[in-house]
């Protein structure tokens, strides 16, 4: 599986704001590859903004469509009018690992239920769309036996099929790779196996 998430660094996050009705919507938004670095933002959101009326959240901690590793909070506004529509629009981006958080100063205008589901949906959009963003490849581990002398040719290959090498453990009668196979690709190592001559094995899981 293949998917994006956000590009960005480890105890980062990128921010934007938002103003409706003289209520300030602040975001913020993380590469949440699990739900302890999310947690870690709304922490230094809360932080830095003590006196904000609210700290509504949404965070899909693994790839898209996860339904365990998720969660969303209203933190005080009316139930289902913040963390529900923020958490439906990281949904309908396709992203996976993200955290938001968006902070809000109340300006003195109620918005209505309505009206504070539009906001904070607009606000969670306009931060996504300036948010870099990487793709994120789910691989499955493949264990490669070669020869001393078919090593350099097959850590060639691999690298131009763009599979790296985990681990390499070598024994008495040559070198045991586990690559990291890209897991919506069939394992085809029928090039790789011409090209060493038919001397590789591809050996079962531990």
């Amino acid at each position: 599986m293949r998917y994006a998430v956000p590009d960005v660094p480890a105890g980062r996050w990128q921010e934007s704001e938002l103003e409706v009705e003289k209520s300030r919507f602040i975001t913020w938004l993380c590469h949440a590859p699990d739900s302890a670095a999310f947690e870690a933002l709304l922490a230094e959101a809360r932080r830095t903004h003590p006196g904000a009326s609210h700290h509504c959240s949404a965070f899909i901690a693994g790839p898209p469509g996860e339904q365990t590793a998720i969660g969303f909070s209203d933190d005080g506004e009316p139930g289902g009018t913040a963390g529900r529509p923020m958490f439906q629009v990281l949904e309908g981006a396709g992203l996976g690992q993200v955290g938001c958080v968006v902070t809000r100063y109340f300006g003195g205008t109620k918005l209505g239920t309505g009206g504070l589901a539009r906001a904070y949906s607009r606000a969670v959009a306009e931060g996504l769309e300036a948010l870099p963003r990487r793709t994120v490849v789910e691989r499955t581990p493949l264990r490669l036996r070669v020869d001393f002398a078919g090593e350099a040719e097959a850590r060639a290959w691999l690298a131009e099929q763009e599979v790296p090498v985990a681990q390499a453990d070598y024994g008495a009668d040559g070198v045991v790779l586990t690559v990291g196979w890209p897991s919506d690709v069939p394992a085809d190592l029928s090039a790789l196996e011409t090209r060493l001559r038919g001397r590789l094995a591809l050996l079962p899981d531990d």
